[in-house]
Order: structure tokens, then sequence, then C-alpha cells
């Protein structure tokens, strides 16, 4: 089932994978909770928001019990992700999935937070939404369309993701670096259009969980995936033959934009997709403006999308409220 916001409404920070202090500490993000409460909303945050520990993280119980307290809590109408990381896979055994089943809410963040976005499909069957977690709010640059499209998905059960005008790849929350953008187009690998329930995340989060209790199972959809820094192209065509052996009855797959450090070039992308068959009969589409590269859409998961690629400069997706 779709949810949806209203101004008032309260969002709960959590730090279920790395903690805030990978991302310049709780002061450094205020701006991120004056952006959001300028917007309309209410923002509080779990009790272990300031715990750091070796790892950039906390422990398992702090972690869970955040993550409890948030679906928990009535008055809380949304959940963002601090930031990703590498170990938000490390709670799913540990949380009370009926908490989670009796108090839906919508659940916002990217990367490792992949692994949190499949087990809540797979054991709640609710939507999550695959976009900006709190930390990406202190972003100045593309922050107006970052935040444009975010409030789409957080406002409406049914909208058209567009595609921003230049992009950059570089560490946002670094406001020190200097940022370098570069002029952004949607590409098309196969025309094409197709209509089926999205899934799909980080990529090399993505199939963590294939084969337990917490991957959901997803007949006829369409995938969206990207990769995070310090991947490579030979990773990527790994991960991609995982994904297209999951999900045989695959209907498009869209691809994020990869970081400039993963030096994926076009001619490597393309040769990569040549080699799956499958791609030539369904919509493919690439360099979309969402995972490691700023600035992202935020899309639904476990929601009905239709994909419509004629040429790249109408490609068009659309999400559809179920």
């Amino acid at each position: 089932m779709a949810l949806n916001l209203t101004k008032g409404d309260e969002i709960r920070i959590i730090s279920p994978s790395s903690s805030i202090k990978r991302v310049g500490g709780f002061k450094d993000n205020l701006i991120a909770k004056k952006r959001l409460e300028n917007l309309g909303f209410k923002v509080t945050f779990g009790k272990h928001i300031l715990e750091n520990d070796a790892f950039y993280s906390s422990s398992i119980s702090s972690r869970v019990s955040d993550f409890h307290d948030a679906f928990g809590d009535k008055n809380v109408k949304a959940i963002m992700t601090t930031i990703g990381g590498l170990n938000s896979n490390e709670l799913l055994p540990h949380i009370d999935w009926n908490v989670v089943r009796l108090n839906p809410k919508m659940f916002f963040g990217y990367s490792d937070t992949t692994s949190l976005h499949n087990a809540i499909r797979a054991m709640t069957n609710e939507i999550t939404y695959y976009g900006p977690c709190y930390s990406s709010f202190k972003m100045d640059d593309l922050q107006k369309y970052q935040t444009t499209e975010w409030l789409k998905a957080a406002l409406n059960s049914s909208f058209e993701l567009k595609p921003s005008n230049v992009w950059t790849s570089d560490l946002w929350f670094d406001k020190s670096l200097a940022r370098n953008p570069m002029a952004n187009k949607w590409k098309v690998y196969t025309n094409g259009q197709a209509t089926g329930i999205s899934t799909g995340g980080n990529s090399q989060t993505y199939c963590l969980q294939a084969g337990t209790k917490f991957f959901p199972k997803t007949q006829s959809p369409i995938v969206f995936i990207e990769q995070a820094e310090d991947g490579d192209p030979l990773e990527f065509s790994r991960e991609l033959a995982q994904i297209l052996q999951i999900h045989t009855d695959i209907k498009a797959l869209v691809i994020g934009r990869f970081p400039t450090v993963n030096e994926m070039s076009e001619q490597k992308l393309r040769a990569i997709l040549d080699k799956f068959l499958i791609l030539k009969t369904i919509p493919v589409i690439y360099d979309l403006d969402f995972g490691h590269t700023q600035p992202i859409f935020t899309v639904p998961l476990g929601q009905n999308i239709m994909v419509t690629a004629s040429s790249s400069d109408k490609i068009k997706v659309n999400v559809q409220e179920i």
C-alpha cells in the first residue's frame, strides 16, 4: 500500500548502518533538519543517533532499538536513514517484524539501506522509497532537484520521474570540495514500453539476502539498480548476471549513473549489456538520477511503474498508484 506524508508529519532519523559521525557528525548535519522542517515536517532522532564505534556504526542492539522505536511510535509517519554503510543486514534476524507490520510507515534511504528495503518488503509487503537519506539534505548544490523529486514521492501516490539538468560525482557531504557539474542525459539501450512492480537498489547489496526470507519475491519486475563508489565494470557485470538469474521474468531494467571513480564508460556499459540476450527484448535505460551521484530522485520499491523509451529524448518513468 502506498503511503503519503502531509505537512506537519513527524520524520524519525535513525542510523541502521553507518553512524552520523561518518558524514560529519550531528551538528554538521543540522542544515538537513532545518531544510526538512522548512518543508513543513517535524524531525526527530533515534535515542542512539550519537553512538559511534570502531566501524563507524553502533551495536546491533542500539540500532534495532531505534528501528523498533521508530516503527512503534504512533506519531512517526516516516523513517529516514542517516546514510548507508555496510552492515544494515546485521539487524534483520533481530527485528520484531510484527512491529513493522502493525505500524506501516514511509521508509526512505539508499545504498546499504537496500538490505532493509528488501526485508521490509519481504516481511510486510509494504512499499518502501529508494532515495535521499537524511544527510543528503545537507548538500547545497543541486538540492532543489533532489528536494522536488523527494516531495513528489513523499506527497503523491503517482507521478513522473524527471531528469536533472546537470549532475556531479563527488563527496557531496564535504563542503570544502569543489563541485564539477556535467550535462545530464538519460539514455536508451533498448527501446520499448513495460509495466511492472519496481524492485532493486544498490547492486552490491541487493542480492545479499537472495535465498533467505528477507528477499522480496517480485514477479515480472521493473528492476532499478545502481553501483556505489569503488565498484568496477567487471563487478557490475557479475552483479547484473546474478540479478538476471534471480529475475528471469524481468520486464525492464533501469540503471542509475555510475560514480566517475568506478571508470564505467558508456562503451564498457554497453559491452556488458550486450552479454545478456534478454536485454535486447525489454526496455533498458541508463544514466538515470539515482544512486551514488548527485542529485537523485526518489522511487518507490514495490509499486507499479511504467517505463517508456522510444529514443533518448523520449524516456518516461511513471509511478502509478496501485
